[in-house]
């Protein structure tokens, strides 16, 4: 389950932009083959007055906070990779922007923690993940 909470503030993205981006999320993980409805996008705006970097209130900012808990990377090459693609998919929606100051980050957590619907998601890349994904739904297994 990747949840992306994306906080900004006013202005950053338009209703259409968000759409756009939260489908661009979803296609990359299901391309990697986890089911579609795995992956939550959250927008939160944030008044100015209420967005603080360094201690001061910042007129345009956007701080991203993703959490992975269906994969994780294995070794640093592999979280640069990450980094990199989620970097990559962030630039067109906010190098327009000028003195905007964004930044991510990506926590990875135990997938022991995890239910969706109450049922505990099957193993990576078994049968029953591939039928969550090919239904986009859960289902007992």
């Amino acid at each position: 389950m990747p949840l992306w909470t994306v906080h900004h503030t006013p202005g950053i993205f338009t209703d259409e932009e968000k759409r756009q981006l939260a489908s661009r999320i979803a296609d990359h993980y299901e391309q990697v083959g986890l089911p579609r409805f795995y992956v939550v996008t959250l927008f939160h705006e944030t008044r100015p007055e209420d967005f603080h970097v360094g201690g001061e209130p910042t007129s345009a900012g956007v701080r991203i906070a993703i959490d992975h808990i269906a994969r994780s990377n294995p070794d640093r090459e592999s979280r640069r990779r990450t980094a990199t693609w989620i970097k990559g998919m962030l630039r067109p929606f906010l190098e327009r922007h000028a003195g905007l100051h964004w930044e991510f980050h990506v926590d990875e957590t135990s997938e022991d923690l995890w239910m969706i619907n109450g049922i505990a998601p099957p193993p990576a890349g078994s049968d029953a993940e591939r039928l969550w994904a090919a239904s986009n739904a859960t289902s007992p297994y």
